[in-house]
């Protein structure tokens, strides 16, 4: 006859893979909502990176319009701080996220599988995690060197289409650039479908337009980014 100490060993290891797919549920929810974000973002970013086609005077005119933007409901450079937390803050839970739910797929895949099937495993989905490596490393890249200033390539510059301009103009930066920018693409390509499969909205027949949809973000987003630096190192932007 069981105790009543059996009946609550038996509660709390049926409980816990439970509490685990919670968990697991709220992790991948919690990229979804992220990920969405910094598209929201990198769109944004894309469109004030084109402004630099417009001329000096309109790039530079957007930078300083960023940070007014808000006034007078925000002081100076308020709109650029509060983007900066959300941002960091979405990095944070992004990174956490994705680290969490790998390390519960690799000792998952360890205890069940003998053999590594990948079917239906596409390229963009195979490298999501290097290719976020790859991109968290470009981030802290490409602030120290556009925001913080830390790095300087071709001189010191108070204009920002003179930083551009200077920095694109050296190949290695441009292929820095490049290459980050297509892991972006890879990534965003997958992140559109596991997003809207975790929030639900891949039901049905869906596949196949999400398909779509996240490699035309992709392509949109990677040709957008990298038009300014290609006519730059090209000397069609000086």
């Amino acid at each position: 006859m069981a105790t009543m100490e059996d009946v609550s060993t038996t509660a709390k290891t049926a409980a816990r893979p439970v509490v685990g797919r919670r968990t697991t549920v709220a992790l991948k929810i919690a990229m979804a909502v992220t990920g969405i974000i910094f598209i929201l973002f990198v769109l944004a970013h894309m469109y004030g990176n084109l402004k630099v086609f417009s001329g000096q005077q309109a790039f530079d005119d957007y930078a300083d319009g960023l940070r007014v933007l808000g006034e007078p409901l925000l002081p100076y450079g308020a709109f650029l701080w509060i983007m900066r937390v959300v941002l960091l803050v979405s990095l944070v839970i992004h990174v956490y996220a994705a680290w969490t739910l790998s390390r519960r797929a690799w000792a998952a895949r360890g205890r069940r599988y003998v053999v590594r099937k990948a079917v239906q495993a596409t390229l963009s989905s195979r490298t999501m995690r290097w290719g976020g490596l790859a991109l968290l490393a470009f981030v802290i890249f490409h602030i120290l060197q556009f925001t913080t200033l830390t790095i300087e390539i071709g001189g010191s510059f108070a204009s920002p289409y003179d930083r551009v301009v200077a920095a694109f103009s050296v190949w290695y930066i441009f292929a820095i650039y490049a290459v980050a920018m297509i892991a972006l693409g890879m990534h965003v390509r997958h992140g559109v479908w596991s997003a809207m499969q975790t929030l639900g909205w891949a039901g049905g027949n869906r596949r196949p337009v999400l398909d779509a949809a996240g490699i035309a973000l992709a392509l949109v987003l990677v040709i957008g980014f990298l038009a300014p630096p290609v006519a730059i190192l090209l000397g069609s932007i000086n």
